[in-house]
């Protein structure tokens, strides 16, 4: 019987923990979508600046064009005119 109650005493424990987790992973997850749509609400027509990544240095070594819009990083400096 001592072990049956000592059992359910570390699983109550460990239940609450892996709540306790869930919780702040949610509300982490929260805030980052509420700072996504707030920054999307307080930009003009809800478009962020330089979405390219040819606009990079970093993440575009090779001069390569952007996948989305198909320019290279030295014809402009937005997508918001994408080639049809």
């Amino acid at each position: 019987m001592v072990f049956q109650d000592l059992f359910l005493c570390v699983f109550l424990h460990y239940k609450l923990k892996i709540m306790e987790l869930l919780l702040i992973t949610i509300v982490l997850l929260g805030l980052a979508f509420a700072g996504i749509a707030i920054k999307i609400w307080a930009k003009k027509d809800g478009e962020f600046a330089g979405t390219c990544a040819s606009q990079s240095p970093f993440l575009n070594k090779d001069g390569e064009a952007c996948s989305f819009c198909g320019k290279s990083p030295d014809e402009m400096k937005d997508c918001s005119d994408s080639k049809k």
